[in-house]
């Protein structure tokens, strides 16, 4: 155990709830005025709705994880380049929240703050040592550019990021207390999870004040996903897919669903599994807690995972998270009985 990082977490998240909150609730009046959310047939929401929220949650998880590693620690200019392509990619995230930006480009700016981070990354850090440097670097640059995205895509109902983000981040936490992950990215994850909470009573189901919107979506994909790289670079590759096997799942299945009905998959819409949910009768706050409850069962495989440290335990848990998760879509799939 690590008390100075549990500590150091618990300011950490405080202090964000308390930033994040009074952000969120300081711009409500901008993103009112210039930043309206207008419903449309892919829409979850039936009344004009302010997002953008997310500069807000963004700006408190920064500000607090820079007090926190301390201004000039080498831990936090180890950090810049993350927090720069951060700020670059929630910039992309605010501008086609107001006025939509082109596929290729939008595209290509999002590639250009993925690899920015992987690029940086330490040359004697690998998952797969066996593997080139290059390839593995190449799939980091792939996968990372799909986790921003489907973080994006998946939040379309109130609360579902939120109910995604704090069991992930309370696990990195929690896996920083107990030595399995290094103090940056468990400091960053307090912060993080602490903000989503100051957010979370403004986006509240049937209540919704604000949105996260792109500029919020897109950046919190970024750090979450450089969060579990550091979990999976520490030895613990199993932990770090169990953790967002549910948003993994439901928008990779949702992806290869469309595009082998030839649609035009890079289009919005509104066929994710938690969507179609709501279309057959859940309720929002029945479909995000259902989320949160399994997003914290595959929390307690992972961190099974990482006591146990066995690759046939390893197999054993994703096959049992699979199921978990298998059975959350298949429900949400099916009118609500």
């Amino acid at each position: 155990m690590n008390p100075a990082i549990g500590f150091a977490s618990m300011i950490a998240a405080l202090s964000a709830v308390i930033l994040g909150a009074f952000l969120t609730w300081a711009l409500m009046p901008l993103l009112r005025r210039y930043a309206l959310a207008r419903p449309n047939a892919r829409s979850s929401h039936k009344v004009p709705t302010p997002q953008g929220a997310g500069i807000a949650v963004i700006g408190a998880t920064l500000v607090v994880a820079t007090c926190a590693l301390g201004p000039t620690a080498p831990a936090l200019q180890a950090l810049l380049p993350l927090f720069a392509a951060t700020i670059v990619i929630g910039i992309v995230g605010a501008v086609d929240d107001i006025r939509p930006i082109p596929v290729l480009p939008r595209f290509a700016l999002q590639a250009l703050c993925v690899g920015a981070v992987v690029l940086t990354l330490p040359s004697d850090q690998q998952i797969i040592p066996a593997l080139p440097l290059w390839l593995e670097r190449a799939a980091l640059l792939i996968g990372g550019l799909w986790f921003v995205n489907l973080v994006n895509f998946m939040d379309g109902l109130d609360w579902m990021t939120v109910a995604e983000t704090l069991p992930v981040t309370l696990a990195l936490v929690v896996f920083g207390l107990i030595g399995a992950l290094s103090e940056s990215p468990a400091l960053l994850a307090a912060a993080l999870g602490g903000a989503m909470l100051g957010f979370a009573p403004f986006n509240r189901p049937g209540a919704a004040k604000v949105f996260l919107g792109d500029v919020g979506s897109l950046p919190i994909g970024l750090l979450l996903g450089w969060c579990l790289l550091q979990l999976a670079l520490q030895g613990h590759s199993a932990a770090a897919l169990l953790l967002p096997l549910y948003y993994l799942a439901d928008s990779t299945l949702t992806l290869l669903r469309r595009m082998l009905r030839r649609e035009r998959f890079w289009m919005a819409h509104r066929s994710h599994f938690y969507q179609r949910a709501t279309d057959n009768g859940f309720p929002v706050r029945e479909v995000v807690g259902q989320v949160c409850l399994l997003n914290l069962a595959l929390a307690a495989l992972a961190g099974a995972s990482i006591a146990l440290r066995s690759t046939v335990v390893d197999i054993l848990l994703l096959g049992i998270g699979s199921v978990l998760v298998a059975v959350v879509l298949r429900r949400f799939a099916r009118p609500r009985i």
